[in-house]
């Protein structure tokens, strides 16, 4: 089945709403065999909108819309939709009294405009919206299917996954695997790959950009499914033993989840020390639940002042080396290691920018110190872009030395 996503709203089009819809409804659609080929937004522009219905209908097994379900006079996809496919909207007293009652539980007034939520396209059927006011619709006519969803995420996602797979599922086995790679560009990746991503014909292997990262994702389609894993597995065992180095999930699984693992499963407690990510460690790491079993504190030792009086730092040496060194980032770990007891001590050092750099030390450059009882060592790396990401591929590349060393 060939599909087309069209995503209704000027605010899309502006660059006002990040359109998250488009990305989640095409992976969820690649997961049960629908090839989805072209992403559509347009303005909420009546002669607009019916345009790109018809080339969509004329090109497309199925369409799903986003946006344009609401109660306001510029909210008029289900009404140009209708019309283009020449289908009177009918007043669904089901659906009428559902948004009367959802209005009745917020305690809020409703106004005579949202009765035109509760107008359906003839012969259609209502996708329920177990979180706001404007139901979905889906639509089968001269062997096409059209889906109306809601704009709001929040909306649509459970709308979609709850109601709209199950229409359009189709009858062969899809299967998915992600392994997550860290510590190597998606070029030089490709480049180890390229002769299994060459002679598989049979399965998508594809590399995808992330935060820090690179995601190989490899989908399959087959109707055994016992022969879809066993081929999957031979795959990533080739490509396991090409850059096993640089793995650190086939889960899908962050890293900071992998690194709690292992400490978990290895009874071991960590500390941090941040400097230039100023606590983005800390804050990553606590978000997994259980993190107190390992986790002792995290410090925020951000001016030379900090570092001087939290972790101890001679004076001397940050004077001689600078704050942004090897050595003090080394000091930094060992000192925090001596202080909190624990296994495990990291710190950050760097200058995230966009101001602060040099020619000896610019800016992008980060030292990660790591302490053990039995080893210590500061490693040092230069990050490209700007200063969120500096700090957030600063955080990650922390995990990941943190993974070598479990």
């Amino acid at each position: 089945m060939r599909a087309e996503i069209i995503s209704v709203g000027t605010e899309i089009i502006m660059g006002s709403t990040l359109n998250t819809n488009v990305q989640y409804i095409t992976r969820r659609l690649s997961e049960i065999g629908i090839d989805v080929l072209f992403h559509t937004s347009v303005t909420d522009d009546p002669r607009l909108l019916k345009q790109v219905i018809n080339i969509g209908l004329g090109r497309v097994d199925l369409i799903i819309f986003t946006g344009g379900l609401g109660p306001t006079q510029d909210d008029m996809t289900k009404e140009i939709v209708s019309e283009t496919l020449g289908l009177k909207l009918m007043l669904d007293s089901s659906a009428e009294a559902k948004i009367r009652e959802y209005f009745r539980k917020t305690n809020r007034t409703m106004t005579p405009n949202n009765i035109k939520q509760a107008r359906i396209p003839e012969g259609s059927r209502i996708l329920a919206n177990r979180v706001g006011t404007a139901p979905g619709i889906y639509i089968e006519k001269d062997d096409q299917i059209i889906v109306l969803l809601p704009g709001p995420p929040r909306e649509m996602r459970p709308m979609f996954d709850e109601q709209v797979v199950p229409l359009v599922q189709q009858d062969i086995t899809i299967k998915t695997r992600t392994i997550n790679t860290i510590g190597i560009g998606e070029s030089a990746l490709e480049a180890e790959l390229e002769d299994i991503i060459d002679c598989e014909k049979e399965f998508i292997i594809a590399t995808y950009v992330q935060e820090g990262g690179v995601d190989i994702r490899i989908i399959a389609r087959q109707n055994s499914t016992q022969s879809v894993d066993d081929r999957l597995n031979e795959i990533i065992a080739r490509i396991r033993q090409r850059i096993s180095k640089y793995i650190y999930s086939y889960d899908d699984e962050a890293i900071e989840e992998v690194v709690y693992r292992k400490l978990l499963e290895q009874n071991k407690k960590i500390a941090f020390c941040e400097s230039c990510t100023g606590g983005l460690i800390s804050s990553m790491f606590t978000r997994i639940p259980g993190a107190s079993e390992v986790f002792e504190r995290g410090i925020v030792s951000y001016s030379n002042n900090s570092k001087v009086e939290e972790l101890n730092i001679d004076e001397e040496i940050i004077s001689q080396h600078g704050a942004v060194s090897e050595v003090v980032a080394l000091q930094m770990a060992e000192n925090l290691l001596d202080k909190t007891g624990v296994d495990i001590a990291l710190s950050t050092t760097g200058i995230a920018g966009p101001s602060g750099g040099t020619i000896k030390k610019p800016v992008g450059l980060v030292y990660i110190g790591i302490a053990t009882r039995d080893n210590s060592h500061a490693t040092k790396f230069i990050f490209s872009g700007e200063r969120s990401s500096i700090q957030t591929r600063a955080a990650l590349m922390a995990f990941n030395e943190l993974r070598n060393i479990l």
